[in-house]
């Protein structure tokens, strides 16, 4: 398609990407069909083809947008299902990442919902901010219904969130068990540390067992995606900065920087990109999901394990933004799991923060998934990213887990907690 940037403003790198990739766009619609927003509203604009128009005339404009602009950027879930659709190869994260960014330069929001924004941005990364938030919120969970409908949903998202588990101090150094096969660096990112810890502690567990030194990388505690899908741009840099400089500090020798939460992983792959610096470009060149990690490890199965049929939602982080997660279906059958999937592949509508900033849909689309994952009749639901293990959940019959917590308890490691006293052996 044809774009009318200036000269000027393809001197910014960001807009020159995005310009880029607009051209590529041929408006075949082929995307529209795997678009959540789409299928569930039937609108034009709330899908890839009319958002890249929307987005095109604002960053073509540099003014601020319309609130009715803003409304159809902010309903993208960027679940990245357009991208994997895509005949033409448009990366429409540089689309929709920019425009987010443009809006949050730009337009002046209403002051409540701003105000949101930037809580929801300033107390999710710093795990010790989030721990007394999320305890605060499950005290006022009884006037949720009281309040303005942004706090209202915030509210009510702590309400279902997992229980606040203890704080614990993190190794910096994990060895091997046994020959060192490997040196892995392990990234511990912010709110799965706060309210599932138990996923990082499998993750070491499985690693170490079978051969690979763990050196865990943090940054300052938070990769900077909560922030990126915000548009909040400065602060999602320094973030990334700083989980770059201490992988370069403590983890440069590692073959991989391994993730747990596909939902980071999506973004700090990007790195080289966000950050243009060396630091970037070597964290996003060897980011990898535990899901490949595992696919590769000699995994032994422990005897006396039940017979499980396991349902596996694919998240969109990983099936879409790293395009990875094929070998799971794989590796948990090879534990000797009967390995079942949805037949919705959309989003679960958990999406980061979408579902406070987007009740209404993100409840929606968490309805649609709880029905396809109950018809599989599974006795226990696995994904790779803890959005997606939480809002699901709070629909499923059968308890939900992370992948590297089943593969854990079926190679010898604790039994998951969500499946103590609902699985028998």
């Amino acid at each position: 398609m044809r774009t009318r940037f200036s000269d000027i403003q393809l001197a910014d790198p960001a807009l020159s990407a995005a310009e880029h990739e607009l051209r590529k766009c041929v408006h075949c619609g082929i995307c529209t069909a795997t678009c959540p927003t789409y299928t569930l509203l039937g609108d034009e604009l709330d899908g890839p083809r009319g958002r890249i128009q929307l987005i095109q005339g604002m960053l073509e404009s540099g003014a601020a947008p319309s609130p009715t602009v803003v409304m159809h950027v902010d309903r993208c879930l960027s679940c990245l299902a357009c991208v994997s659709a895509c005949p033409s190869g448009v990366s429409y994260p540089r689309l929709i990442d920019e425009a987010r960014a443009h809006v949050e330069r730009t337009f002046r929001r209403p002051r409540y919902e701003a105000f949101i924004r930037r809580a929801l941005g300033f107390v999710l990364p710093r795990r010790w901010l989030f721990r007394w938030a999320l305890t605060v919120g499950r005290y006022a969970s009884d006037i949720a219904a009281l309040v303005p409908l942004p706090l209202g949903s915030l509210i009510d998202a702590a309400k279902k969130l997992p229980p606040v588990q203890r704080r614990r101090e993190l190794a910096k150094r994990y060895p091997a068990q046994g020959q060192r096969r490997l040196r892995l660096a392990l990234h511990a990112g912010c709110v799965q540390e706060v309210i599932a810890p138990a996923i990082t502690a499998s993750a070491v567990r499985v690693l170490t067992r079978f051969g690979a030194e763990v050196v865990l990388v943090e940054g300052d505690g938070c990769c900077g995606a909560l922030n990126h899908h915000l548009g909040q741009t400065q602060v999602f840099e320094g973030h990334a900065l700083r989980l770059a400089q201490d992988v370069a500090a403590h983890a440069a020798d590692c073959e991989a920087i391994v993730t747990t939460t596909s939902g980071c992983g999506a973004v700090m792959r990007d790195y080289a990109f966000a950050l243009h610096a060396e630091e970037g470009k070597a964290v996003g060149e060897r980011v990898r999901d535990i899901s490949d990690v595992l696919a590769e490890l000699p995994l032994e199965r422990v005897d006396a394990l039940p017979k499980l049929r396991v349902g596996y939602h694919a998240a969109c982080s990983l099936a879409h933004g790293m395009q990875r997660g094929v070998d799971i279906p794989e590796v948990l059958t090879r534990l000797g799991f009967e390995v079942v999937t949805p037949s919705d592949t959309n989003c679960c509508g958990s999406a980061g923060v979408y579902n406070v900033l987007q009740p209404e849909i993100a409840h929606a689309l968490q309805e649609r998934k709880g029905e396809a994952v109950n018809a599989l009749d599974a006795d226990v639901i696995v994904t790779g990213n803890i959005g997606c293990l939480t809002q699901i959940g709070a629909v499923s019959n059968a308890p939900v887990v992370h992948i590297v917590e089943l593969v854990d308890w079926a190679t010898g490691g604790p039994t998951p907690q969500a499946l103590r006293g609902r699985i028998s052996a």
